[in-house]
């Protein structure tokens, strides 16, 4: 079995999401925004309930989002961006604003408040990417790792990433980041001493 690759340019991460919201699939457009804003494992993201995001007495958006990582059992908070927040905001216009506290953000369609299973995930994601003719290895991990990629890219500290991610080394995390020989010689091409 292969290891899944995050999405590397920034135009088929947009060009991902934007494939779902024109379509009108708002939950997966949802999906993958914040898969790849949050960095949760698919198992965490689909068990998120709407009281975990949005503050029913001040109906508003939380800030962050607090969860126990199943994987773990460790705390995560995790910092709901202007992305996050956006795609949120058009998943509950898209349910005319009717949603109860202990409803599954991604809710099926199966059953009266059930998510949507790994599986199902999994087969969204891939026949996106495939729709669009991405190459490589994609599925619901890519969307965690694609994060780490390109905070990595835009100078973050892998520390920081490490931390983010819950890793308890960083040879685990120098993994997700997925780093390839293109990126070893952008380097060589902008450090010139």
């Amino acid at each position: 079995m292969s290891t899944t690759q995050p999405i590397r340019k920034i135009n088929e991460i947009h060009e991902l999401r934007k494939f779902f919201y024109d379509k009108g699939e708002i939950r997966n457009y949802a999906l993958v925004t914040l898969g790849i804003n949050t960095a949760l494992r698919i198992s965490d993201l689909l068990k998120l309930e709407w009281r975990d995001v949005w503050n029913f007495e001040q109906k508003q958006f939380k800030e962050h989002v607090i969860i126990n990582e199943q994987k773990t059992g460790k705390i995560a908070n995790i910092y709901l961006n202007d992305q996050c927040q956006e795609c949120l905001c058009e998943l509950k216009k898209s349910l005319s604003d009717r949603i109860e506290p202990a409803e599954y953000i991604f809710k099926s369609r199966i059953g009266v408040n059930n998510h949507i299973g790994r599986n199902r995930a999994y087969v969204i994601i891939k026949d996106a990417c495939q729709c669009l003719g991405y190459e490589g290895n994609l599925g619901c991990h890519s969307l965690r790792k694609t994060f780490g990629y390109h905070a990595w890219k835009q100078g973050v500290s892998p520390a920081i990433i490490m931390s983010i991610y819950n890793h308890s080394s960083m040879e685990i995390t120098k993994r997700y980041l997925s780093i390839e020989q293109d990126d070893k010689d952008e380097v060589y091409r902008n450090i010139m001493l």
